[in-house]
């Protein structure tokens, strides 16, 4: 191997690569080190968007495209991709293509990153499927012990793999780049914008709150609620806004790249983030639309999990409810439109945590692990 010769990074998900900006700021961030870095991820059926990046992309057509059998048609195409290129680091993101990741490095003997981004065995989708929970189990159980440069999203997680595997988890929060110009001149977002904006950007999943928020309408006035994403509950989420009347209402964008989101989360006047405590993973989410929202000096509504609430409490930037129902989201909703001061305050201490909480900082742990196992001394 040359000297000159960049070392190589893969990093692995199980996604289209369109709005996971979670991994393209590492990717970028790694970029930035020196590093040559490939991006893994899959083929939708319904279409591929085509992506500008600064680095390669690699995207899996597959057989199988939901359920057991997709996990393993990914993990077996990422495997034998693995072994067949050369690469001196592997990231793996979350749990779904660790098997892959960890027995291809330990077959080619390069070192293996794991990216926890959620608590997964713990997400709603399993609570209620016992065999697959102890399928994913047996995974983290078996792996998880014999890794050793991890960080994951939020320090209570990170503390509870340090108590079930003696694993040590860095902590990188899901914080994106700086936005200093906040102009949307000239750009035309896809829903009205005559009317205050309440808007969620995410995952459509169960337990995200986006059926209560949906039902809240019935109990506000002039005001619009725009939902960025899709996700299991998509369609669900449609049907229920189409039975309830709300369609002048309720406005569904779908995907939208994480570089024109940033427009679009401007146009907002609240941001929300209203999950609900099922299971261990949304009870310590640290949501990175919390910090898209900061950086769009959006003031949110949010639900009262602790990570959550701590960012809220801490920085003052928005309100803080109890309960995820209708009334409470609507109530919520109300106060925050009524209060002007209150809402200038909060608009303001956005202003001032985007300066703090923005990947040009959060980065410096990036920069330490991979200095760590790549660079030579």
């Amino acid at each position: 191997m040359g000297k000159n010769r960049k070392k190589r990074v893969l990093m692995a998900v199980t996604n289209d690569l369109v709005s996971d900006n979670r991994v393209h700021k590492i990717a970028v961030t790694l970029m930035d080190m020196g590093f040559d870095v490939t991006l893994a991820g899959r083929d939708y059926p319904s279409g591929k968007i085509r992506l500008e990046r600064p680095y390669h992309i690699r995207r899996f057509s597959l057989w199988f495209n939901k359920g057991p059998q997709f996990y393993a048609n990914y993990n077996i195409r990422l495997f034998f991709y693995l072994l067949a290129h050369r690469f001196d680091v592997v990231v793996s993101n979350d749990l779904d293509t660790l098997p892959a990741c960890f027995y291809a490095s330990r077959l080619t003997g390069k070192k293996l990153v794991y990216d926890s981004h959620e608590y997964f065995t713990e997400v709603p989708e399993l609570i209620n499927r016992p065999r697959v929970k102890r399928f994913w189990e047996k995974i983290e159980k078996r792996i998880l012990p014999r890794l050793t440069y991890c960080y994951t999203v939020c320090q209570s997680i990170a503390d509870i793999y340090q108590e079930k595997y003696g694993t040590n988890f860095r902590v990188v929060r899901n914080i994106p780049f700086k936005i200093g110009d906040l102009s949307i001149e000239g750009y035309l977002p896809p829903f009205p914008t005559d009317k205050p904006v309440v808007i969620y950007q995410g995952a459509v999943n169960l337990g995200r709150g986006i059926e209560e928020a949906i039902l809240a309408m019935h109990q506000i006035d002039d005001v619009l609620l725009v939902i960025v994403g899709i996700g299991d509950l998509y369609d669900e989420c449609k049907k229920l806004v189409a039975g309830e009347q709300l369609s002048e209402k309720v406005f569904f964008t779908g995907r939208i790249p994480f570089d024109e989101l940033r427009k679009v989360t401007r146009f907002a006047t609240i941001g929300l983030s209203v999950e609900k405590d099922m299971g261990l993973n949304y009870r310590y989410a640290l949501p990175n639309k919390l910090f898209d929202y900061i950086q769009s000096e959006v003031p949110m509504l949010t639900c009262s999990l602790p990570e959550i609430r701590r960012i809220v409490d801490n920085y003052q930037v928005g309100l803080v409810i109890e309960e995820t129902t209708p009334e409470a989201i609507a109530n919520g909703i109300g106060q925050m439109l009524r209060d002007e001061a209150a809402y200038q305050m909060w608009k303001e201490n956005c202003r001032k945590a985007k300066e703090e909480l923005c990947w040009e900082n959060e980065r410096e742990t990036i920069h330490q692990v991979f200095r760590s196992i790549l660079l030579p001394d």
